[in-house]
């Protein structure tokens, strides 16, 4: 009943039928090699480490994202984060297991976002893809790390505030396993990868393989 009242709709182009039509589907563009070794950039040539994260201190081992962040890929996580699509969270896993290959790893784990606004959002998108990723990937999932209070939103701050603004920001809940895939939504600069990953070294963490729904490509 509650379908035919509030039908489900695609979440890019608005048809009635599924959360992410299989044409919206096909449309998103896939991060695809060649890619930098170090942070999953794609470029024409793979190549170590890309200069975007050359000459800087990254605390992970490889990232990677299923999306590169264009249009239609803004379009799906806006409704998964802003809109409330909870029902997202499965495509999303989805999509990153078709193009990641699982990492071999002990558990996986994922950046943890501000309180409140998951208070409002009534989710944690982060959290909610690397829990439906642990079923897809049969890896165990825990949370942790835990976010400092107060800190700044990084999508309101130039790209050269971003390290500064993060660098402190997270702190591990413990001893941590020693071979840690850290899940976000969105890599944007590596900043808040870096920052988590930098935190669970500290407490243990020998390796820590990041990935992503999408990210940014410039």
């Amino acid at each position: 009943m509650l379908q035919l009242i509030l039908p489900v709709r695609c979440c890019v182009c608005g048809r009635v039928g599924e959360a992410l039509c299989g044409g919206c589907r096909r449309c998103l563009v896939r991060c695809a090699p060649p890619l930098c070794e170090l942070c999953g950039a794609p470029g024409p040539w793979p190549v170590r480490r890309c200069a975007e994260c050359s000459g800087r201190r990254l605390a992970f081992a490889s990232a990677r994202a299923a999306l590169v962040y264009e249009t239609r890929a803004r379009t799906l996580v806006s409704a998964w984060k802003e809109r409330g699509r909870r029902d997202l969270a499965s495509a999303a896993a989805c999509l990153v297991s078709e193009s990641v290959p699982r990492p071999d790893v002990d558990v996986i784990t994922f950046v943890p976002g501000d309180r409140d606004r998951g208070l409002r959002r009534g989710h944690v998108p982060a959290a909610s893809l690397a829990a439906s990723l642990s079923e897809l990937w049969a890896l165990p999932f825990r949370q942790l790390l835990v976010r400092r209070p107060g800190v700044q939103r990084q999508r309101d701050l130039p790209r050269t505030e971003r390290r500064r603004n993060v660098a402190h920001a997270f702190t591990a809940t413990g001893a941590a396993p020693r071979r840690i895939c850290l899940v976000d939504d969105i890599y944007t600069t590596g900043s808040t990868v870096t920052a988590c990953a930098t935190a669970l070294r500290r407490e243990g963490a020998t390796h820590v393989s990041v990935v992503c729904l999408a990210r940014a490509v410039r």
